[in-house]
């Protein structure tokens, strides 16, 4: 069973960490935050923040008008309007605090975690993810955590270059405490414009005592994939998202690892909370020959079946995925594919569970956008994954605060399996 979803990690760039990238066709494994990473292990979504969670998402647009009976329905909320704007002891009220307000409050009492209002503010923010690049330090970040906390600096990156490391506590923002601040809030006080700087003060394990680091803010460019060769034979390529950049470069990775005598893969989905359909879709065609990858069912009882499209190019690799808690929705997609046609193990912890589809509805007037669970999805053997996951193959527990720098027991176990198949290979080809 999955543990405790209380953490996650964001990305800290140019974008609000925890917002939804929502423009485009957004049709499946939409990621919260962006690009998440393998080095998280850090686990899962704030509570609060569950409504932002990685969903199978579309973009839509509607005309819309009073319905009949209006009037009746809606007249208990008027009486209480008149009442606020009567009665309420700070004149005048905001109108469009109230009414934004209503909305989420609405949304809300439907009791569905992925049926939310986002603001305006917070939907042009989660538009900025899909661009590929940003504006701040460079870090992947929890925010469950008493401080903002740096997980992991991204390669290259201001934050890797003033030595910020995992664990890294902002306990102040240019001298201000954020001792109590919401984490999310933090993050928006250190974003700002490349050139400029910012001043967070740290504390670290194992420092007595706190020192500031300034930072000169930069433009991000956030990786889609990283591969390297782990030896002659293991190929390891870790996914950050489903982007749309994302299956151009899995291929040019497997491309160039083959030319340097890859015999077996490694495909890390570890933290990575999803991305499009599409780029899912063309990620499990690059393991799976054919046949289904996914199935939507809508509550109307008719299904979409999406399946691979038989131009892979590591169809018969020996497999290993990485999977862990905070691989959700796109990435789940893919690792119940080829865990239902046994193309691989999956090696790590259980997944987080998204397996729902959301229609984001952009609000006429620039007011935001809501977002409404219109289906559910399952893996090609017709597996419901909403709240439940993926069960590892092979169950690797990580408590990423024990781990020494550099120790990856779950990777050390993917490389494990990976030679014994191929022992298993050579010795019956002899």
């Amino acid at each position: 069973m999955m543990t405790s979803k209380s953490k996650w990690v964001w990305v800290l760039v140019g974008a609000l960490a925890g917002g939804m990238l929502a423009s485009g066709l957004f049709l499946s494994g939409l990621t919260a935050g962006a690009v998440l990473t393998q080095a998280a292990r850090a686990g899962l979504l704030p509570e609060q923040a569950v409504q932002w969670l990685p969903s199978v998402d579309q973009v839509s647009t509607y005309e819309s008008a009073p319905p009949e009976g209006a009037d009746a329905l809606f007249r208990p909320f008027w009486q209480a309007w008149d009442i606020v704007h009567q009665e309420f002891v700070d004149q005048p009220v905001d109108d469009v605090a109230m009414m934004r307000g209503a909305i989420r409050g609405a949304l809300d009492a439907l009791g569905d975690p992925h049926t939310a209002y986002m603001d305006p503010e917070t939907y042009v923010q989660a538009n900025i993810p899909l661009q590929g690049s940003y504006e701040g330090i460079g870090a992947w970040v929890d925010t469950n955590a008493e401080y903002l906390t740096i997980v992991s600096p991204m390669p290259g990156s201001p934050a890797e270059k003033v030595g910020l490391q995992p664990g890294d506590e902002v306990v102040a923002v240019d001298g201000e405490d954020m001792t109590g601040i919401d984490a999310n809030l933090v993050i928006r006080r250190v974003l700002g414009p490349a050139g400029t700087k910012v001043r967070l003060t740290i504390r670290r394990e194992r420092e007595p005592d706190l020192f500031d680091v300034e930072i000169v803010r930069a433009e991000i460019d956030v990786p889609s994939i990283q591969s390297r060769m782990l030896d002659d034979e293991l190929g390891y390529i870790q996914l950050f998202s489903f982007s749309g950049e994302t299956a151009g470069d899995l291929r040019s990775a497997i491309r160039a690892q083959k030319q340097q005598g890859m015999q077996a893969l490694i495909l890390d989905l570890r933290g990575n909370g999803g991305g499009f359909l599409h780029t899912a879709i063309d990620v499990a065609s690059e393991f799976i020959p054919g046949g289904t990858v996914v199935i939507e069912r809508f509550g109307d009882g008719s299904e979409q079946t999406y399946e691979a499209n038989g131009k892979g190019m590591a169809t018969d690799l020996p497999l290993v995925v990485l999977v862990d808690e905070g691989s959700a929705s796109a990435s789940e997609i893919v690792a119940g594919a080829i865990q239902d046609y046994e193309r691989g193990l999956l090696i790590g912890e259980t997944t987080f569970g998204k397996g729902s589809v959301q229609n984001w509805v952009p609000l006429d007037g620039d007011e935001g956008a809501v977002r409404v669970t219109v289906a559910r999805w399952y893996t090609p053997s017709g597996r419901q994954i909403q709240d439940i996951g993926l069960e590892p193959d092979i169950l690797v527990e990580v408590d990423p605060m024990s781990l020494d720098p550099g120790e990856d027991p779950q990777l050390a176990a993917a490389e494990n399996a990976l030679r014994e198949i191929l022992r298993g290979s050579s010795l019956e080809g002899s």
